[in-house]
């Protein structure tokens, strides 16, 4: 299928030819769903911990006498059930990552690109170069576009002037075609790409 490749004018400069195996695929809710469960529970530091009795300094000398005292016998003071305690059944330090075969992962890639093509929120520039760091001046190029929530996707390398223009604005993100992934496109409204980066998205998942 081909598309049109727009400057940030707007204006048509050429046509950009994309592979129906990579931007024609019949998106699946389940696919997705996967893909993005897997991306969520990577990214998790799974640092989150609580003392458990054993991790409580003290010592194992008895709470106070057994009788005599009116109250119920303790042993240590450090025990689940007193104050200052350990933590029974907390959390503790562990990796949240889940296993997906690689298949999965790409076809879910090609699905959430084939799904803003589907919804015709894709878009591809000839390029991403700018020749200031103004993000005024982009933010009023982006209104002449009717964009108000895209993720940029460049080449290997972004131009610095368009990651600094970009940086401060609202719902607008910058990633190179290395860090491609179905949870960012899925959250934007549009997925805007270089012509450099249809080439190499098209060389990662051939």
């Amino acid at each position: 299928m081909q598309i049109d490749i727009i400057n940030f004018d707007g204006k048509a400069v050429g046509k950009a030819e994309l592979q129906d195996s990579i931007f024609g695929v019949e998106p699946r809710a389940d696919i997705l769903h996967r893909v993005v469960t897997w991306q969520r529970a990577k990214s998790r530091a799974g640092t989150h911990a609580v003392k458990t009795v054993s991790d409580v300094a003290g010592s194992g000398r008895k709470a106070f006498k057994q009788k005599k005292t009116g109250n119920a016998r303790q042993g240590e003071r450090y025990n689940v059930h007193m104050r200052g305690g350990g933590v029974v059944h907390g959390p503790i330090v562990r990796d949240h990552a889940i296993d997906l075969p690689k298949k999965i992962r790409s076809l879910g890639l090609k699905m959430a690109l084939s799904s803003k093509v589907k919804e015709g929120s894709l878009i591809v520039i000839d390029s991403e170069k700018l020749k200031a760091a103004k993000t005024g001046a982009f933010a009023k190029q982006l209104k002449k576009l009717n964009i108000a929530s895209a993720l940029f996707v460049g080449a290997d390398a972004l131009d610095e002037n368009f990651k600094k223009s970009a940086a401060n604005i609202e719902n607008v993100d910058v990633l190179p075609t290395i860090g491609l992934n179905v949870l960012d496109i899925l959250k934007h409204e549009k997925l805007v790409l270089t012509a450099d980066a249809v080439k190499a998205v098209e060389a990662r998942l051939a």
